[in-house]
């Protein structure tokens, strides 16, 4: 079973377990994580946009296209930056660490 470790905006660390297949999303959606997903994982928004530990982000898989379109649009953007919804937790991933940013733009939000 992995875990991953949220770091909020104001330094607070919680870490929870996933079971192999959980994206970051709902792991953060069913412990009620500030990561807010608006199109529910359909990768039509940023608005859940992590910034993963550097020690981490070279062990995730390769980045999408499409994902690169969304983050262009995410609020505080960084080098290690990744959708949540799109990174699949498995054991390989076991320890994650990823921040949560500041903020977030939600376009869907009419």
């Amino acid at each position: 079973m992995p875990k991953i470790t949220f770091i909020q905006p104001n330094g607070t660390q919680r870490q929870f377990d996933a079971t192999d297949g959980d994206t970051i999303l709902d792991v953060a959606h069913r412990h009620g994580i500030d990561l807010e997903g608006a199109c529910e994982g359909g990768m039509a928004c940023s608005t859940c946009h992590v910034i993963v530990s550097e020690d981490w982000f070279e062990r995730l898989g390769p980045i999408s296209e499409e994902e690169e379109d969304m983050l262009d649009m995410a609020y505080d953007l960084t080098k290690t930056s990744r959708l949540g919804c799109q990174i699949v937790l498995t054991e390989a991933l076991d320890g994650l660490v990823v921040s949560l940013p500041a903020g977030h733009h939600n376009l869907l939000d009419g």
